[in-house]
């Protein structure tokens, strides 16, 4: 996994800058501890910072392709992994290729070579990469399926800048920090659209896009959506397919030539991957997996049970452990840490956003994946399967399925991802949020895919799907990657695999939820594969403090940040609110509610003043 940058300014020699390139390559050093290069010439630079997973000494970036007389043809900088590029290079090879490497690398640049722009439809894998044309003059900026791995640009008056992070962005000085009326409102809101950044001027690449940039201007083209199709298995062939697809899917994703390892949380999703690993690491005569939870000092003795949260993860955790027998490691955080300041800065500092949601999760992942980084460098995740096969509670309640929003902003459970609890109502009335998210829910409807002849029920779960899939887990890939990759630890995401989304997207809700429960496919799929605990599991999310050490370090710097009159949050909250909540009583504001409130405020805060961001709302 690696970092990376470029700049196309057609009316500029870039060779003359060279301080502000360094300057954002530097900046993706952490997304690539291992080597960084730059490549310029003339209106084009191109940067990479690497962490070397395959083939270690070979694939450095930026890798050029040159013809026999020497000329470069195409240039490619890349992020990310195809797991298909074994089969990939043989067929290139079987058409007079020659490779001088083993990496993936190589094997996207010659697919460009053969292939063009077309040759983002053959890639199985998570990736954001651009590839300079240099016989036409050309650039290309692909982003995969599922929007695993990130890239972002900004257009200027003769070209374009883009990098996998803002901070990429904002390092070069032609990018304004500044954020307007719909940036504000994304960030209060837990909705991500497609293509928007936070930042004015500034575009996220949409996953399964290509964006093609020449002298004549930018052009984008979708070369994969979700599409509705006819699912014509049987119950038995429809969970038969999922395992095997799963099978090969796990198959591919634990080859690497560094420590590999799992996150391993004992819900449905992490169990069946940290299961699957292990079988195919042992059919192959290799060591087992190891894999990693994460817990909080005193939450499995002290553990209660509250509305999010059904039961502690550490017995679920052993009990896989003990039948599959991996290589375990517990890291137990101190609640009170993940309020540290410095801490929650190098949050803010990965993210390039104010972790306005999921609280205390945001330096819990991060402390967690420093743990982790200390004896793996590649980690697989069951992040996105409960939206691939409908494990959220809002898929089983039917007031989330009727409401004209998105389900996870429905009453049922939009109380836990309300942000807004201590800003101005003013303020809130001014930027409209009411017209906003009813306008983003009806975009992201709209797109939806229709199957003819579908139920209304069914054309119903449908979209519900696909909001999910378009919109919600955006925001929960974001959150790992950025995590993840502040620490130089790449996350592999196999339910992300297009080939499963695409399936399971098509499977009739009355077979998905065939047994009355949630993910009734995945769980008879893998059945055979975990202890009976885990495969009747309730769907219980990834763990949050309940240590009122950390609602007390969050008051404390919400009390500091309102007695400062140059606190930049202040212009933005009601200080009646702010009052109320840090007068009430310590541990009486409930972990997943009114502590966003507070989370957001501090986030925002912080962010505003490191980031120096100027707001015009």
């Amino acid at each position: 996994m690696c970092g990376i940058i470029g700049w196309l300014s057609f009316n500029r020699n870039l060779s003359y800058e060279m301080n502000t390139i360094e300057s954002m390559v530097s900046t993706m050093y952490n997304r690539g501890p291992d080597a960084g290069g730059t490549w310029v010439s003339g209106p084009i630079a191109l940067g990479h910072r690497r962490l070397s997973i395959i083939d270690i000494e070979g694939g450095r970036q930026p890798m050029a392709q040159r013809s026999f007389s020497g000329q470069e043809e195409a240039v490619l900088t890349y992020s990310g992994e195809v797991y298909n590029f074994q089969e990939l290079r043989s067929e290139l090879q079987e058409k007079g290729h020659v490779f001088e490497t083993r990496s993936d690398t190589e094997v996207v640049l010659k697919a460009y070579i053969e292939w063009g722009e077309n040759l983002v439809s053959k890639l199985n894998g998570m990736f954001a990469f651009a590839i300079w044309d240099a016989r036409r003059e050309e650039l290309f900026l692909f982003r995969d399926r599922m929007g695993v791995k990130p890239l972002y640009y900004y257009e200027t008056k003769d070209g374009v800048i883009f990098g996998s992070e803002l901070k990429v962005l904002l390092a070069n000085p032609l990018v304004p920090r500044k954020i307007k009326a719909d940036g504000f409102r994304e960030i209060l809101e837990m909705v991500k659209t497609p293509e928007h950044a936070i930042f004015d001027g500034m575009k996220e690449v949409r996953p399964g896009q290509v964006i093609n940039i020449t002298r004549n201007g930018l052009k984008k083209r979708i070369y994969w959506k979700l599409e509705a199709k006819e699912h014509t298995d049987t119950l038995k062939q429809t969970i038969s397919h999922t395992r095997d697809l799963l099978e090969d899917i796990i198959d591919r994703q634990i080859v690497t030539d560094v420590p590999l390892c799992s996150l391993l949380s004992g819900g449905l999703d992490s169990s069946i991957i940290t299961a699957l690993a292990s079988k195919k690491l042992l059919a192959k005569g290799m060591e087992n997996i190891h894999s990693f939870s994460v817990d909080f000092m005193n939450h499995g003795t002290s553990f209660v049970e509250d509305s999010v949260r059904g039961s502690a993860d550490a017995p679920f955790v052993k009990d896989l452990v003990e039948r599959i027998h991996s290589s375990h490691g517990e890291i137990i955080l101190d609640s009170g840490s993940l309020a540290d300041l410095g801490v929650r800065k190098a949050v803010i500092q990965a993210l390039d956003l104010p972790p306005a949601y999921w609280g205390d999760m945001w330096p819990s992942l991060y402390r967690l994946f420093q743990e982790v980084r200390k004896q793996s460098t590649v980690a697989l995740s069951g992040e996105s399967a409960d939206e691939v096969f409908g494990g959220y509670r809002w898929f089983h309640d039917s007031e989330a399925i009727d409401a004209e929003t998105f389900p996870w902003l429905t009453s049922a459970t939009g109380k836990y991802f309300d942000g807004k609890t201590l800003f101005h109502s003013g303020l809130l009335k001014s930027l409209d949020m009411k017209n906003y998210l009813r306008d983003s829910y009806q975009q992201a409807i709209s797109e939806a895919p229709v199957l003819p002849g579908e139920s209304v029920s069914e054309r119903r779960m449908r979209e519900m799907t696909y909001v999910n899939l378009t919109r919600f887990v955006q925001t929960l890939l974001d959150r790992k990657d950025r995590m993840s990759m502040a620490v130089g630890l790449e996350v592999r995401v196999p339910f992300c695999d297009h080939r499963l989304v695409e399936y399971a997207f098509n499977i009739p809700w009355e077979m998905k939820a065939f047994d009355g429960r949630e993910k009734s496919i995945l769980r008879a799929a893998t059945r055979d594969l975990l202890p009976e605990s885990i495969s009747e599991r309730v769907k219980s999310p990834y763990p949050s403090t309940q240590d009122p050490a950390y609602e007390k370090a969050l008051r404390l710097e919400m009390a500091r940040i309102a007695k400062d009159s140059n606190s930049p949050v202040m212009d933005f909250l009601d200080k009646k609110l702010v009052d109320r909540v840090l007068d009430r009583k310590l541990g009486s504001i409930s972990p997943m509610y009114d502590r966003m409130g507070l989370e957001m405020a501090t986030g925002l805060n912080a962010w505003l003043e490191e980031y120096n961001v100027s707001v015009e709302i």
